[in-house]
């Protein structure tokens, strides 16, 4: 044994000579084999990483493992140059992981002229030329100026059409690419159930399967379906927030997260896992808060366990924004600001975002723990990793001649609108109020807090010269105020000054629900964005209430970014159209639909409740969830999920399957035969849900398990299939391991959560 010891020291003895061999000969400016193979393109990625990792020392090690905001000092001066402040300088000594959002103020072509001399200056100021990742947000479209502004996420999920997404973020990447940007904080791979959060409609919304497809088209189009990343086309996703971000206690960020692990397993973490495996995200982001009572950014349980052992996820996985440090001073897990920091580098965080107190302490915590630089080395190996996948070490800079033509291409600005005519949620038609184009009014009131400077002008191009329009937005909801915006007292002159325009038009427009005040994030420093009801804020359902007394048809365009409990708007609304926040050309795709260019065709991807009382309240809750309902309070939602309505009528017949016996190595193929009986060519969105009459664990009521967006002529008919696989039909059970259990299956295919067919099969071992 002492034998063996004693070789043991020699071999590490002898390792260790050789590092400070190579080191010395880096020092010196050895010979050229040494410190260059890791610019060599043909080789691996992973030897180029080898063979730069040991050149760099441990302070350049731990510069590539932090990201600072661009608003710390990076900018064009008046001749639109590159001018840095010092803390910049400074911080770029020793090369950097990455910058967020440099340039996102300015034009495309001027922020690619801007991170093309930022880029320049980064490799030529750190000892091996490392390129720097520069990094934006994508919410609508990329979050920069002068882009193409899509509609926000959960108004894309509306579509249900995850080819539609693909090519949406296909131009998210390219346009991002061409400003000189490598990665994105987006897509959010959340569940949204709670409409008190304010981030609601930054995710897919409250249905697992919905999301997952959503997002891993959403990451296969902004990394080009990962070949786009090398080309230089396209930048890399990071999927966020990893877990269970979506699931705060009352809808509160930075509130603790409760979640059962069999909910967890089966119903929040499937859209990271496809994230990681189908779509090959290069980035994961952590989350905020906890996770049943684990810190998330100290679960190693989660982040490296789950995330990097059981899905084999290579790439880098970065903090929310000073979220290591919280661990210390907010979370209170952590005795102090460096046991925060090796907390996060053990959990498996690779990138640390913002802050100045995590990080940045571990060259000397190093010193007193040499063992800490293996962690170190860890990760500094995904970041370069992700920069050479990147191929920036080849290709770090944008050609400007290809920005202009590139960005806000009409092509681009095309599907911006027909992202929007898929989105667009018909909810009431009473009497076929819809659309105008059969009433043929001549005078339009376009009336409340949410129209727009250009939308009289968006509905005149539409609508064309026989119809003329009034405008009156008559009251904000708010003050306005970017941090915590206040609610304003009743105008009475401006509701009267309403009804009076409504009173001479023939048809009353109303534009209502939310805007980014009244949803947005909440901060540190006292900013809100989350609410306690959900109501229409304002004297919004006293408006439409006056404008509905006056005898004429009311159409409601609901706008917002988070649910909203529309009593008062559905019952007295003769049409609603639920637009969510579209595009830029939001209004003249509202316009289209409501003068009947094309027939409405979204879906909601969230179920409408009547009231914060039913919280939770999502359509796949389970079964005994539905067994009671409250005094006082009409039972179901105001809108299930799943649901939106035509101008056309949609007929659903002849279902049928292709047996009635299932084996855990078999499929079921499932048709149901579906008619245009309208007399106006549209599309519909076939849903199909499965229910697991008997389990050994409760089980919910229905989940959506397949949809197709088919469309037909009038008078057409098609057979609309889907595939049923056991993979499908796989639950956490009591043992918390995924089990296939025999037993009883209902399907049900139709037009939304609550209206379909029948037929059942039984599942036999």
């Amino acid at each position: 044994m002492k034998q063996f010891q004693e070789i043991v020291i020699m071999k590490e003895l002898y390792t260790l000579s050789l590092f400070a061999l190579s080191f010395l000969i880096v020092s010196c400016g050895g010979p050229s084999s040494t410190t260059d193979d890791y610019k060599d393109s043909s080789l691996s990625i992973d030897d180029r990483v080898e063979a730069l990792l040991p050149l760099l020392s441990l302070e350049e090690k731990v510069a590539q493992l932090r990201i600072f905001h661009a608003n710390i000092g990076v900018e064009a001066d008046e001749n639109g140059n590159l001018k840095l402040s010092d803390r910049v300088i400074e911080k770029l000594k020793l090369g950097i992981a990455g910058i967020k959002n440099p340039g996102e103020h300015i034009s495309p072509v001027a922020a690619a002229k801007l991170n093309n001399e930022l880029q320049k200056y980064i490799i030529e100021n750190n000892r091996w030329g490392i390129p720097a990742l520069f990094v934006t947000e994508s919410y609508n479209g990329v979050d920069a100026a002068g882009c193409t502004k899509f509609g926000r996420p959960l108004t894309s999920a509306a579509s249900f059409n995850p080819e539609l997404v693909n090519r949406v973020w296909d131009i998210v990447g390219k346009e991002a690419r061409l400003r000189g940007m490598h990665m994105c904080h987006s897509p959010e791979a959340d569940i949204v159930r709670d409409p008190r959060f304010g981030r609601m409609s930054e995710a897919f919304g409250e249905d697992t399967y919905l999301t997952t497809q959503m997002v891993v088209n959403a990451i296969k189009g902004v990394q080009g379906d990962y070949e786009g990343l090398g080309n230089g086309t396209h930048i890399g996703a990071v999927a966020k927030h990893f877990a269970g971000y979506g699931q705060v206690l009352g809808g509160s960020n930075f509130a603790a997260v409760e979640i059962s692990d069999r909910t967890l397993i089966d119903e929040i973490y499937p859209p990271f896992e496809a994230a990681v495996k189908e779509a090959r995200t290069l980035g994961v982001m952590a989350s905020h808060g906890d996770l049943n009572g684990i810190a998330t950014h100290g679960n190693q349980a989660l982040l490296t366990g789950v995330l990097r052992d059981q899905w084999g996820f290579l790439g880098y996985l970065i903090s929310d924004s000073n979220d290591i440090a919280r661990l210390f001073y907010f979370m209170n897990v952590a005795e102090s600001p460096e046991a925060a920091a090796l907390m996060g580098l053990e959990a498996g965080i690779d990138i640390d975002l913002y802050a100045e107190d995590s990080y940045a302490y571990l060259p000397e915590m190093v010193k007193s723990n040499p063992e800490i630089e293996k962690l170190i080395d860890r990760s500094v190996r995904r970041v370069l990793r992700t920069k050479f996948i990147l191929g920036l070490f080849e290709n770090p800079y944008i050609e400007i001649s290809e920005v202009e033509t590139g960005v806000r291409a009409e092509s681009s600005l095309e599907l911006a609108r027909e992202a929007d005519l898929e989105s667009i949620i018909l909810l009431k038609n009473e009497n076929n109020t819809l659309p105008l184009s059969n009433k043929r009014p001549t005078r339009i009131a376009l009336l409340g807090p949410l129209v727009k400077e250009n939308t009289k002008s968006m509905f005149e191009s539409v609508a064309g010269a026989n119809v003329s329009f009034t405008v009156d937005k008559g009251f904000k909801l708010t003050d306005e105020e970017k941090g915590s915006p206040n609610l304003l007292d009743r105008d009475p002159k401006a509701i009267a000054r309403l009804v009076s325009k409504a009173r001479q038009a023939d048809v009353s427009i109303l534009f209502l629900g939310g805007d980014e005040f009244t949803a947005k994030e909440a901060y540190f420093n006292n900013a809100l964005g989350d609410r306690a009801t959900i109501e229409p804020v304002g004297p919004q359902d006293e408006l439409i209430e006056k404008i509905k007394a006056l005898g004429k048809p009311v159409i409601v365009v609901l706008k917002h970014r988070r649910t909203l409990s529309i009593n008062t708007i559905s019952e007295k609304a003769d049409a609603i159209l639920d637009t969510w926040d579209l595009s830029e050309f939001g209004d003249e795709s509202t316009a289209k639909i409501i003068f009947g260019n094309t027939s409405p065709s979204g879906k909601l991807p969230v179920t409408v409740p009547r009231s914060i009382g039913q919280m939770p309240f999502h359509y796949s809750m389970k079964e005994i969830n539905y067994k009671k309902g409250y005094l006082f309070l009409e039972d179901g939602p105001i809108y299930p999920f799943g649901y939106g309505l035509s101008y056309a009528t949609f007929d659903y017949s002849d279902i049928a399957i292709s047996s009635n016996e299932m084996s855990p190595d078999s499929d079921l193929d499932v048709s149901v035969t579906v008619t245009n009986s309208g007399d106006v060519k549209a599309k519909e969105v076939v849903q199909m849900y499965v229910k697991d009459e008997i389990g050994s664990v409760t089980r919910p009521d229905k989940e959506l398990k397949g949809f197709n967006k088919i469309e037909l002529n009038p008078g057409e008919s098609k057979t609309v299939s889907f595939k049923i696989t056991p993979k499908m039909l796989e639950f956490t059970g009591p043992n918390m391991t995924k089990i296939l259990e025999a037993g009883d299956y209902t399907v049900m295919v139709g037009t939304s959560s609550n209206e379909y067919l029948e037929t059942t099969f039984k599942l036999k071992k």
